[in-house]
This record gives C-alpha cells, structure tokens and sequence, in this order.
C-alpha cells in the first residue's frame, strides 16, 4: 500500500492516543486501573458514574491502544496496555506543572496546605524500611491493598487514619502512600497524622509507579 505522506499519517496515529487522554475522567479512570484491572462495573462504581459513561470512554481508551480487555466469565476486565500509558500520563501531568499557572495555584492551595515538606523518595524508603525506621501505611482502599503494595506496608485507609493512629507509637516516623504522587488520600493522611503529634511524610509517588521501577510488589492471596 503506498502512503502519500507517511510523516501526517503517523502523526493522525499519534494524534488518536492524544484525543484519547483529552478527557480529566479518562485521566482519572487510567488512575484508577494503574491500580490493578477493574471490570466496567467496579470502576463505574469506584468513579461515581453510570455504568454507560464508564464502558464507553473505555471504549475511547481501547480504540487508542492505552486499555486493555479481557473477558470473564459475564464480565469483562480491562487494565492497562502496559507501562507506557503510565510514562505517556506522567508527561502530560509535567508539562502541566511546569507551563500552567493553574496547576500552581491548585498545588499551593490545596495540596501544600497539607504537606509542604519535601517527600520521601523511592530510594529512602527502601533505605528506611530496610533499617527498621519507619512505619508504612498504604491509605488506599482494602481492595486496591490486596492488588498489589509495597512489601510491609500495612493498610490503613484514610476513614481509618485517625482510629489506627492512636495505638501507632508517638516519635516514629510514618511514611503514607496511596495511587500516586497528587492522591489526595495521602495528603490528607499526613496532615491527619501531624496534627494528632505525629512525625508524617508522603511517598513521593504511588503504588504504580513503584511497580513501574520494578520493585518488589507484594499480594494478599
């Protein structure tokens, strides 16, 4: 087949996955799947949305090779093509808090209300848990937990952040993760914790992109 001009079509190609992650609930529902796969019915239920919304912007999603699908049995599960829908998601969210004065004023007041103190890397983390240092705390739901976590962590749930503090000793750090580096789970939970007299940070980012750098990945079976 002959191509007239190979350069614009690759570019309509490209242009497919664009249209795609143009739409914040399809942004937020690939969040969501970096989680571990949902069904149409979990993520409609997880989102807060019509099962018709859901099932058609994942169409949306398939059609631009950034979802997946698999059927069971009545249900169908999709997740993630693979780790580069999370490297083409981190690349929109940084030239977006590079070039967007919004994007700054949101962080400013909102999110560094919070927690303004610099957050705890990947590497310090491994370095801290390794010496017995710290505590870990996953603040996602129970289900995403049980899809995958980091090794030792204990899940708390944000509802559940003030109750579990209160046996939790006073001096010891506690570390918070939950789906990613703007999760507004872990903000909330580290400044939970500081005002009850706890030492608290965030991860710098979430369980997917821990997986994403190939650390080890733990399950509840």
């Amino acid at each position: 087949m002959s191509i007239r001009n190979p350069k614009q079509a690759l570019y309509e190609q490209f242009s497919i996955v664009a249209k795609a992650l143009g739409h914040p609930l399809r942004l937020e529902m690939i969040e969501h799947l970096a989680q571990g796969g949902r069904s149409v019915e979990a993520l409609a239920a997880k989102l807060s949305q019509p099962v018709a919304n859901i099932s058609q912007h994942l169409q949306a999603l398939r059609r631009a090779g950034i979802v997946s699908a698999e059927r069971d049995g009545k249900f169908v599960h999709y997740s993630l093509a693979d780790d580069s829908v999370l490297s083409a998601f981190a690349a929109v969210r940084g030239v977006a808090e590079r070039q967007l004065a919004e994007v700054d004023r949101i962080v400013r007041g909102y999110f560094d209300a919070r927690d303004d103190m610099r957050p705890v890397t990947r590497d310090e983390l491994q370095t801290l848990m390794r010496d017995g240092l710290v505590t870990l705390i996953d603040v996602r739901p129970k289900d995403e937990f049980a899809l995958g976590h980091v090794p030792g962590a204990i899940n708390v749930p944000l509802g559940k952040v003030r109750a579990w503090s209160t046996d939790a000793a006073i001096g010891r750090e506690i570390v918070a993760y939950c789906r990613g580096p703007w999760c507004v789970m872990s903000f909330e939970a580290v400044a939970a914790l500081r005002a009850l007299g706890h030492s608290a940070r965030r991860l710098e980012d979430g369980m997917p992109e821990w997986k994403a750098a190939g650390l080890p990945v733990a399950v509840v079976a």
